[in-house]
């Protein structure tokens, strides 16, 4: 059975880029957005949850599969992705893995931290073709990966 591409698709920059690669390899992809961002492509299926804390990301990960591929700027739906042996990447190409999910999840910890006593942290830097391409090919690989 071939894996599903499931996107945390609030605010995500890649919908396009992503959907075009998991076309490549047929497999479905599958939105998920709250009301406030109803987003609909026709070659994916748009799944509406309604606004609330966090409601997306379980909806998202009650419906990964051992294997599917997800796509996600959020640490804590990457963990709990990576614990049903799902693949996580976020928008810039980078795969979360056992090896590197607990450093981050400690870093936006610490980052909630300093912004909860009044400190401020850069934010990302402005997005970039060169973003995109790198996130298609690493999506690419890891399709490769989820499929064999």
């Amino acid at each position: 059975m071939l894996p599903k591409v499931l996107v945390d698709a609030d605010g995500c920059p890649v919908i396009d880029e992503t959907i075009k690669v998991a076309k490549q390899f047929g497999l479905q992809v599958l939105l998920f957005c709250d009301t406030s961002h109803a987003i609909d492509r026709p070659e994916a299926e748009t799944i509406i949850v309604s606004k609330g804390a966090d409601a997306v990301d379980f909806k998202l990960v009650n419906h990964v599969r051992k294997g599917d591929i997800i796509v996600t700027q959020d640490y804590g739906l990457a963990s709990m992705v990576l614990a049903k042996k799902g693949y996580a990447i976020n928008q810039n190409g980078w795969e979360y893995t056992s090896e590197n999910i607990g450093q981050l999840l400690e870093f936006r910890y610490t980052s909630q931290k300093i912004r909860r006593a009044g400190g401020r942290l850069k934010g990302p830097k402005k997005r970039q073709k060169e973003n995109d391409e790198k996130f298609e090919q690493a999506l690419t690989e890891l399709c490769i990966r989820a499929i064999n």
